[in-house]
């Protein structure tokens, strides 16, 4: 008897436990980051992420 082939079902959009928005930002911060990917070799979104955790993380509220 052959064994059933078992395709699992593929994550939705969105169910990677992240979040998709917009944001504006200052078109020379678009150029700082542009520099920072190109010279780190990662991507304009996962330095956004690793950015945006520092500052949460080192944040404090008067």
């Amino acid at each position: 008897m052959k064994e059933k082939l078992i395709i699992n079902k593929k994550s939705l959009k969105g169910e990677d436990g992240y979040k998709t928005f917009s944001i504006r930002i200052k078109e020379g911060t678009v150029v700082r980051l542009d520099e920072l990917s190109k010279e780190t070799n990662r991507s304009r979104n996962e330095l956004i992420n690793i950015l945006l955790d520092y500052a949460i993380n080192n944040s404090e509220v008067k």
